[in-house]
């Protein structure tokens, strides 16, 4: 039987990981960096998970034998190509069967290959627990502040050698408002999302404050896994503020495309419920007309500004303006410097 190894998170930068599992098992969530090496279809799973529970676990290896044994060599050839000299550490959900049968295969042809004990299971629960914890290796600063200040480009554009910075928007594929779903789709799952944000974690240096947007529970059709949301309640709160002209334009440039027209129209009609009568008309008015700046200017007076924030029960570490961004990292240093590091 092949070496079993337990998952630790530097696996993924040393080994080659192979998923046996099915394509669906896959695309549902998977280990970082993992190949999808299947050594069942989804249907031939299906099938042999039927035969399990009516026949027995026999009949079930033998149908999965049959299935299987035509494809092995080109399995193993895809593995070792794939692994280009790394350790190869094969997985399936469990620890069992599965990578167990596809490790000893590489194995019996001259390869060394390990199994992941517990599989992609022990994975999942080293992610869970994880954001269960929260104990991150550096404080978090979290950026708030009305729609359109900005918080998004300020925290993407902050010195990557003095900061740490996590895009939750831009993980969740969503910008966290009515209109945040605008040219973007999110077609991952929740797991998935969750160990995306968790690699992204794990990949922050520990030397510098960690930089985030606040968002509310779910982002989009995304929940924050864990205590995340609670993390970020307790940490360093900034609030964001700029000019109702910076705010117009800013939202101008990232939504004036004509492509997002419809979206808009759709957007619009879910908020329409929020809008007196005659705001609806006016902004759908605009939008027929495509007047970008009108649109931002009525959706900031006549919906964000008072739907968002309206209560706010704690008081921000930092009053930031974001007018200029160089001058509002700078004042952000200075204040951490002397305030919270």
């Amino acid at each position: 039987m092949p070496e079993k190894i337990l998952f630790t998170p530097q696996l993924i930068d040393t080994h080659c990981l192979i998923d046996v599992r099915t394509p669906l098992e896959f695309e549902e969530d998977h280990i970082p960096g993992a190949h999808n090496v299947p050594l069942l279809t989804n249907e031939e799973r299906v099938e042999i998970g039927t035969i399990y529970k009516q026949i027995g676990p026999v009949e079930a290896r033998r149908r999965g034998l049959e299935l299987t044994c035509s494809r092995f060599y080109g399995m193993v050839d895809q593995i070792i190509s794939l692994s280009a000299g790394r350790p190869i550490v094969v997985y399936c959900w469990r620890g069992g069967l599965r990578s167990a049968s596809v490790a000893m295969l590489v194995e019996t042809c001259g390869t060394p290959a390990m199994q992941l004990a517990g599989g992609y299971k022990t994975f999942r629960n080293h992610v869970v627990d994880c954001f269960e914890k929260c104990d991150f290796p550096s404080p978090l600063i979290v950026m708030h502040g009305m729609t359109g200040t900005g918080k998004t480009t300020f925290i993407n554009g902050l010195n990557p050698e003095k900061w740490a910075t996590i895009d939750l928007e831009g993980f969740a594929c969503h910008r966290g408002s009515a209109f945040g779903a605008l040219g973007l789709e999110q077609n991952i799952t929740q797991k998935h999302f969750e160990t995306v944000l968790w690699d992204a974690f794990r990949r922050l240096p520990v030397d510098r404050p960690i930089v985030l947007e606040g968002e509310s529970q779910r982002i989009g059709k995304y929940s924050l896994p864990g205590q995340l949301y609670q993390k970020m309640a307790e940490s360093c709160k900034v609030w964001c503020h700029a000019s109702i002209e910076t705010r117009i334009d800013r939202l101008s440039v990232e939504y004036a495309r004509p492509e997002y027209c419809g979206e808009m129209l759709e957007a619009l009609e879910r908020i329409k419920k929020k809008l007196s009568g005659a705001r609806y008309a006016e902004l759908k008015g605009m939008l027929e007309v495509w007047d970008v700046k009108g649109i931002a200017r009525g959706l900031i007076e006549g919906y964000y500004d008072k739907m968002y924030y309206k209560n706010r029960p704690w008081t921000p570490d930092l009053d930031l303006e974001l007018e200029d961004f160089g001058q509002a990292e700078t004042e952000m240093a200075k204040f951490l410097n002397t305030e919270i590091l």
